[in-house]
């Protein structure tokens, strides 16, 4: 036991002694006698990053940076044809609208131009109507004034008589019938 007891005791100092030194050395990074070292882990890990970089991630960065350009190219023609056939359509809209109004001005003014005859074909009906009984009534009147006239002629040439009596004279039919015509022109 004495002897297990003396190396374990010699582990235990020399693993002591181990970290003494260590402490007393300071941070491993920065202890000379390791830089050969670390240099070479460092450039062996950054030759690895460089060809895991190189060969795996930036092909596949790459795949998706002309995939995303190539959508985006895709989009922006997609967006142009767009954009023309809208024009396009914008001016077919502007000439359909415009040959609608043209169509419409087309129909009212065979619209007026049809009720303006219809007015007119109804004014001259309406001019003949009334100059046929413009006609017939100046018929009339005339036929009136004739009658009155012939009336009135009557009645002077009685009350001519009827004077004429009354007062004690006799006058004959033909002279009462010249003064009253005479009387009557004028």
């Amino acid at each position: 036991m004495s002897s297990t007891t003396t190396t374990t005791d010699a582990a235990h100092g020399a693993a002591d002694a181990a970290h003494g030194a260590a402490d007393a050395a300071g941070m491993p990074q920065l202890d000379f006698s390791t830089f050969g070292n670390q240099i070479f882990w460092l450039v062996v890990t950054l030759v690895v990053i460089f060809f895991v970089l190189s060969k795996i991630a930036l092909p596949r960065i790459e795949a998706i940076l002309q995939a995303r350009q190539t959508r985006i190219t895709n989009y922006l023609s997609t967006a142009e044809d767009m954009k023309q056939k809208a024009v396009e359509a914008e001016a077919t809209y502007n000439q359909a609208l415009a040959d609608a109004r043209l169509e419409a001005n087309k129909i009212v003014a065979e619209a007026r131009a049809e009720i303006q005859a219809e007015v007119d074909a109804a004014a001259a009906k309406a001019d003949a109507e009334i100059s046929a009984k413009a006609a017939e009534s100046e018929a009339a009147i005339a036929e009136i004034r004739a009658g009155a006239v012939d009336s009135v002629k009557a009645v002077a040439k009685d009350a001519v008589k009827e004077i004429l009596a009354a007062m004690g004279h006799k006058a004959d039919a033909k002279t009462v019938t010249a003064a009253v015509t005479a009387r009557m022109k004028g």
